[in-house]
């Protein structure tokens, strides 16, 4: 499977992992590219901060790291997601915790795809583009 998920000091969440391989899959297709080997590991605040200040010079959390290894139009790529951050901000947005994961998931697969979100409107677009894939989410959990 090109679409790996695993978990790094932390419990493994409870997602259905064929159902978003299927959905990822579909995303990609969206922005014609085809998947090669995505890793997504699900881990801690202090492990994403150490990887932040290791790998990025960030001394600060975060939900999401993507190390993207894309050769277009194939992409790959290493995809960190802090738990406990994903959690933290599911809270403050007032949505359910599977929401909020499953819009970061998409956001770091939007990454590979060469999707930006550093400045205010790439963020805009950003939002916009993780809204799209999870109606798309929606039309296949309903199947």
């Amino acid at each position: 499977m090109p679409i790996k998920f695993h978990s790094q000091e932390i419990d493994f969440p409870e997602i259905q992992t064929n159902l978003l391989i299927l959905w990822l899959s579909t995303v990609a297709d969206m922005y014609s590219v085809k998947i090669g080997k995505i890793n997504y590991i699900f881990t801690s605040d202090q492990v994403i901060l150490k990887v932040n200040q290791d790998f990025l010079s960030h001394d600060y959390y975060t939900d999401v790291i993507t190390f993207d290894y894309s050769k277009l139009p194939v992409i790959s790529g290493d995809v960190f997601i802090s738990l406990e951050t994903v959690r933290s901000n599911a809270l403050d947005l007032n949505v359910v915790f599977i929401h909020e994961l499953h819009r970061v998931i998409v956001h770091g697969l939007l990454h590979l795809t060469g999707q930006n979100d550093k400045l205010p409107q790439d963020t805009q677009v950003m939002r916009h583009k993780e809204e799209i894939a999870l109606i798309e989410l929606q039309k296949i959990l309903s199947k």
